[in-house]
């Protein structure tokens, strides 16, 4: 089980920190990402990280402004999300896959989480 935490309202140009627990023994995520999804849009890739060999990868629209990590003693990954944008308004879901290759692709994933929504107000 994936849960994701953290969202909320925040105002253009502020900071977010987003969260996502695994649990469960069945679950084997080598690979975490995150995506989002807004209102009337599909669904896009925003990050993922390689939880063994520290592989990163950003979308485009997010380089230097969010940063993923992963705690794995803790088995959690979190999302800081900076200089936010109303644009990066969307429900954001954290994503699991056991293969170690890091992807941006949704269908890669097999686990998902139930999604936080962060809101960015101008």
């Amino acid at each position: 089980q994936l849960q994701a935490s953290g969202g909320g309202l925040v105002q253009s140009g502020g900071s977010l920190r987003l969260s996502c627990a695994v649990s469960g023994r069945a679950i084997r995520t080598s690979v975490m990402g995150w995506f989002r999804q807004a209102p009337g849009k599909e669904r896009e890739f925003v990050a993922a990280i390689s939880r063994s060999g520290g592989d990163i990868l950003y979308a485009d629209s997010v380089k230097g402004r969010f940063s993923i990590s992963s705690d794995n003693a803790k088995n959690m990954v979190a999302l800081q999300m900076n200089s936010l944008k109303p644009e990066d308004t969307a429900v954001y879901y954290c994503a699991g896959r056991g293969s170690s290759w890091i992807s941006s692709n949704d269908y890669n994933y097999e686990y998902w989480g139930q999604g936080t929504q962060v809101t960015v107000s101008s």
